[in-house]
């Protein structure tokens, strides 16, 4: 059997390492990604807590000043709009969870066995950090414009 019938490429061959480097950067693309799809979420739910707030804070204004009597259905109609945005909001944030525990998980999985280094760094998401601030702000607005209460009042 001569040296050329069998050529297994070695763990420490050229394409070997090559194609473990481009699949830890495939991850690296996937994890950002799935960052742009939770910021795209993020300018979803952002402009329906927006534009439901100052519904919201608009007719309010308009029966202050007598301008109109009845302001109760314009106002509930923002307050629905700002409930969806944090609906979506909340939904993004799981689904991102979700997705990047599995995520992590087929990369330690390929990381045991080899098939890929894993030397780059893997944080978590800033996006989803921003995502909670948003969340927490939006949970605030709602309570302020149902109870009345706080800094939107």
């Amino acid at each position: 059997m001569s040296s050329q019938d069998s050529v297994v490429p070695t763990p420490t061959s050229t394409s070997t390492e090559l194609a473990s480097r481009r699949t830890g950067m495939a991850f690296q693309r996937t994890r950002l990604a799935a960052d742009r799809t939770l910021m795209a979420v993020i300018r979803t739910s952002l402009s329906l807590i927006s534009f439901g707030f100052t519904i919201h804070k608009a007719f309010e204004r308009l029966k202050d000043m007598q301008v109109i009597e009845h302001a109760a259905s314009a106002r509930n109609f923002g307050l629905s709009l700002v409930v969806i945005g944090l609906l979506v909001l909340m939904m993004g944030i799981v689904y991102h969870i979700w997705f990047m525990l599995a995520l992590r998980k087929q990369r330690g999985g390929l990381r045991t066995s080899g098939l890929i280094h894993g030397e780059s760094p893997f944080p978590p998401s800033m996006t989803l950090v921003a995502a909670f601030l948003i969340l927490a702000l939006g949970l605030l607005t709602s309570i302020s414009m149902i109870y009345h209460i706080g800094p939107y009042t």
